[in-house]
């Protein structure tokens, strides 16, 4: 049988802020867009919580879009 593939994620650290997620998890793009691109993957965190982008550590964070 053969696995399927999932959606990258992370899970945030101990107080992690959503920019050193974004550097940690996207070291590779510029900072600001790694911060979008978060945003609009887990619109969850970011429309439903209060404080908007308080991160938990039992959050499941997705870095890449949903796949097709």
């Amino acid at each position: 049988m053969t696995l399927s593939r999932h959606r990258r994620f992370v899970t945030p650290a101990a107080d992690e802020t959503l920019e050193a997620l974004a550097a940690r998890a996207l070291s590779d793009q510029p900072l600001m867009a790694a911060i979008d691109q978060i945003k609009s993957y887990n619109m969850h965190i970011f429309v439903l919580r209060r404080p908007a982008g308080l991160l938990l550590g039992s959050d499941v964070v997705f870095v890449e879009p949903p796949l097709q």
